[in-house]
């Protein structure tokens, strides 16, 4: 695997090939939509109630802009709501991440919250670095505000104002309070989520797309936000096998995990090169 650092110094995993990683569905950069919204959970639901699996880009656009699927006063704001859906979530099945995101979305709805976070930040830098703070506090503690601000200003120096950062400590907060991981109002506690097959399922795909292979995909960022040890995330991978959506085999100490029945062959061939 490759890394590539963004400008704000958070290390971005992706494919070996070339420009794969932003093929495959990852984001980098400076910028990120948790500078003015959060992951729009309640958004992001409704709008794939509303469309069938194999909804198109456009279809996206339409039900958002044409139709006001998602009920919102003003064309201005349907067009910046599916500018910010875009920037989390792709909305296009050509893009992987979001097409497999889809694919597992449909079998159980307590899933759908760690699903939608889980590639939010692998698009969203501003929320990846939120990650760390969140992922060391133990469940009962409470967050504080402070925790997730250094976290942005240790990697984005003064490139953000005060009134930045508290807006973007705030949209952060709010997304892991609809994920799960946080619970309260002006008060943030942390607590422990639990993961769906289909979640581990996705934190699988995450890292097997940005380059791991074997034992290092149970130690990835998106598995870490799942608060389960490595042999539970075994455990619900086997489910996760059972059901159709990995292949799995593990002995001697080894771990292999592949996804024969959630990729495309031209996403293998990106994932695998030409060989």
């Amino acid at each position: 695997m490759t890394a590539m650092h963004n400008q704000l110094g958070n290390p971005i995993p992706v494919a070996g090939l070339s420009g794969g990683g932003e093929k495959l569905g990852f984001r980098s950069g400076e910028k990120g939509a948790h500078s003015s919204r959060t992951i729009m959970l309640d958004e992001i639901t409704a709008l794939l109630a509303a469309s069938p699996p194999d909804a198109t880009r456009d279809d996206y656009r339409a039900l958002i802009i044409g139709d006001n699927a998602l009920a919102k006063r003003t064309a201005a704001t349907r067009r910046s709501t599916y500018q910010r859906l875009s920037e989390l979530y792709a909305l296009d099945p050509r893009v992987l991440l979001f097409r497999v995101m889809r694919q597992l979305w449909q079998p159980h709805n307590c899933g759908r919250p760690l699903l939608a976070l889980l590639l939010a930040l692998a698009r969203d830098p501003l929320l990846c670095l939120t990650a760390p703070p969140l992922i060391a506090l133990p469940p009962g503690a409470e967050l504080g505000r402070k925790a997730l601000t250094d976290a942005l200003v240790s990697h984005a120096g003064a490139r953000f104002n005060d009134a930045s950062l508290d807006k973007i400590v705030r949209n952060a907060a709010s997304s892991w309070t609809q994920s799960g991981h946080l619970n309260g109002r002006s008060h943030k506690i942390r607590q422990q989520v639990h993961p769906t097959p289909e979640a581990v399922t996705f934190a699988l795909v995450l890292g097997f797309a940005s380059g791991l292979r074997g034992s290092a995909l149970l130690e990835t960022l998106w598995a870490k936000i799942l608060d389960v040890g490595a042999d539970q995330l075994l455990a619900l991978a086997t489910d996760a096998r059972r059901l159709g959506y990995l292949d799995l085999k593990i002995g001697g100490g080894i771990v292999e995990i592949s996804f024969t029945g959630l990729f495309t062959e031209s996403e293998r061939r990106l994932l695998h090169g030409p060989h």
